[in-house]
């Protein structure tokens, strides 16, 4: 690992060679030799090693993305070359650490094409982003016999918070049904935006199904009912290009770790006039300008968010993360995964006794099933023997299981390292389950 040289895109982040954009099948799809898929997968080492005697197929990203060697070296170099307390030094490594710090929440202003860099705040991840504005901006606001609207693909971290939340005003949860396929029910969801709904909280990409909800359209219509909104954030950020100005969010919340970045770091994109109005959640060092015994004067923007020690490394890492997706292009991702998509949506469908969870038109790539004699924890022990991690449970969506009439599922999902060698592998195991189970 090189700790002189700063980040720039590996060979397999370079721009598209020449004809790379034809499609490589007859039926006019993409498959993994459109795309630099050997260089991407080089940036991955842990993608070496082996499970069970098997060679790792990682189908888990929607749990948690795997990271490249750029992220790896990048936090390698903080710790042994720049390691110091932000915002505080006067001597060198305080003013380095400082230094990289803010270009992270620069890098993220511009990746989410934010308006100003104080709307950005980094926080431990979207759990704690929905709770900071449910507790900051909410509480205050939320009075009994208002309305928070949630949809019934929310994960538990865009649900606790609420209930938390109307627990502590008398205000009431409402949520907007979906139908078979995973989709917003719409007639639903508009007649919901009442005269008592105050706010809606909604997944811009369900974690359980992969639906892509219409958040643009959603937000506008909550705000020509005086709604305002927030966005769960985690599993659309990997996947889908993301401007926050556009979609007119007045919160956005994302964690680091599902974009190929470190764990323990997210963001909480706020307008800044709302953000103006709230007070801290936490109190601490650097989120007060003065303190004594008889009052606190709190910092400006974003700071004042920020109490304590953050996580210097997890802001530094992301930022990196950013540039490391910016190289390869978030269009090319999201073609790729489109295409394994499709691929593995087509195999699984001609399995025995496999039913699909979640087969929204718009979705990214997520394959959530069950099967007919087997549970979602059997199969995912089986498979793990063979060295393919996919996700079995709840995926923290209990409320969503209750609606398809399933205790859990299985999960398999896919991310810009991941190839059609893995979903045919992937088919292969679940042969195996049926083998097992007859």
């Amino acid at each position: 690992m090189n700790l002189r040289q700063p980040f720039s895109p590996s060979p397999s982040q370079a721009k598209p060679k020449a004809g790379a954009s034809s499609y490589a099948e007859a039926d006019g799809r993409p498959d993994d030799s459109t795309f630099d898929l050997a260089g991407w997968r080089q940036d991955f080492p842990i993608l070496n090693r082996q499970v069970h005697g098997s060679p790792l197929i990682y189908l888990d990203s929607a749990a948690t993305s795997q990271k490249p060697l750029a992220v790896v070296d990048r936090l390698q170099q903080y710790y042994l070359q720049t390691n110091a307390n932000v915002h505080r030094g006067a001597h060198t490594l305080s003013e380095e650490a400082t230094f990289a710090y803010e270009v992270a929440r620069d890098r993220v202003q511009a990746f989410l094409n934010a308006r100003q860099r104080e709307e950005i705040i980094f926080v431990r991840g979207t759990t704690e982003a929905i709770n900071l504005v449910a507790q900051s901006y909410a509480r205050p606001r939320i009075k009994p016999g208002d309305e928070i609207l949630l949809t019934a693909m929310e994960h538990h971290s865009n649900i606790v918070p609420w209930q938390i939340l109307c627990q502590q005003t008398g205000a009431q949860l409402r949520v907007v049904p979906i139908n078979d396929a995973g989709e917003i029910e719409w007639q639903a969801f508009t007649a919901l935006l009442t005269p008592h709904c105050r706010l809606l909280a909604v997944t811009q990409v369900s974690n359980a199904l992969g639906t892509v909800n219409p958040v643009a359209e959603m937000i506008t219509l909550a705000h020509d009912a005086g709604v305002v909104v927030l966005v769960d954030g985690a599993q659309a950020i990997p996947h889908l290009q993301v401007d926050v100005q556009a979609l007119d969010a007045d919160f956005y919340a994302f964690s680091g770790h599902k974009v190929y970045g470190p764990t323990g770091i997210g963001v909480l994109y706020g307008k800044r006039a709302l953000l103006e109005e709230m007070d801290p959640y936490q109190g601490g060092g650097d989120m007060i300008s003065r303190v004594s015994f008889e009052k606190t004067d709190y910092n400006v923007l974003p700071y004042r968010f920020e109490a304590g020690t953050p996580h210097i490394a997890g802001a530094i890492g992301l930022a990196t993360a950013l540039d490391y997706i910016a190289g390869i292009g978030l269009n090319r991702i999201a073609l790729h995964e489109r295409a394994l998509l499709d691929y593995g949506t087509q195999a699984l469908a001609m399995i025995e006794g496999l039913r699909l969870i979640g087969t929204a038109q718009n979705k990214v790539g997520i394959l959530s099933f069950v099967m007919a004699e087997a549970h979602a924890h059997d199969i995912g022990t089986i498979l793990d023997q063979q060295g393919i991690a996919i996700r079995a449970g709840h995926h923290c969506a209990m409320p969503l299981m209750e609606r398809f009439g399933v205790a859990a599922t299985a999960r398999a999902s896919l991310a810009l390292y991941n190839s059609r060698t893995d979903i045919d592998a992937l088919v292969a195991g679940l042969h195996e389950v049926q083998r097992l189970f007859h």
